[in-house]
C-alpha cells in the first residue's frame, strides 16, 4: 500500500531543493571567477541533480520489478559518481578559499539529496492518487450492483 507522504516533507523537500540550488547559483553569481569557470560548475549542478533524480528513479523501479536495463542502471550510477568527482575534482583544483569550497560542496550535496526526495514524493503521491481513483472505482462498481 503506497501512502501519500506528508505535505511537511513534501515541502521541506522542495525548500531544500530550492535552497541548495539557489544559494549555489548565487554563489556562482557572486563568484570571482571566469565564466567559463561558473559555466562548468553551473553545468556539474545541472548534470548531478538529473543523474541523482535518474539513479532515483532506476533504483526505485528495480525494487517495484519494473524492468530496468543494466545499461541503464549502470550509466545512472556512473552518472552520480561522475558529476561528484567532477565537483570535487574542480574544488579541489579550484583558487578559492577553503570555506568557499565547503559552501560549493555542501550546497551540490543537499541539492542532489533534495532532487532525490522531491521526485520520490512526487513518485508517492501520483502512485498514492491512482490507488485512491482504482478504490474509489471499485467502490462505484460494487455500489452499482
Amino acid at each position: 500500500m503506497n501512502k501519500k507522504p506528508s505535505n511537511a516533507f513534501i515541502g521541506a523537500s522542495w525548500v531544500a531543493l530550492l535552497a541548495g540550488a539557489v544559494s549555489y547559483n548565487i554563489g556562482l553569481w557572486n563568484a570571482d571567477m571566469m565564466l567559463n569557470e561558473k559555466g562548468y560548475y553551473f553545468a556539474v549542478l545541472m548534470y548531478g541533480l538529473f543523474s541523482a533524480v535518474s539513479l532515483q528513479k532506476a533504483v526505485r523501479d528495480e525494487l517495484e520489478g519494473i524492468p530496468v536495463t543494466s545499461i541503464y542502471y549502470g550509466i545512472s550510477w556512473f552518472s552520480t559518481i561522475l558529476s561528484i568527482l567532477l565537483l570535487v575534482i574542480g574544488l579541489w583544483n579550484a583558487d578559492l578559499m577553503r570555506s568557499e569550497k565547503g559552501f560549493y560542496g555542501m550546497s551540490f550535496t543537499l541539492s542532489l539529496f533534495a532532487a532525490v526526495a522531491v521526485q520520490k514524493n512526487i513518485r508517492d503521491s501520483s502512485s498514492a492518487k491512482k490507488q485512491n481513483n482504482l478504490r474509489e472505482e471499485k467502490t462505484e462498481f460494487n455500489e452499482s450492483l
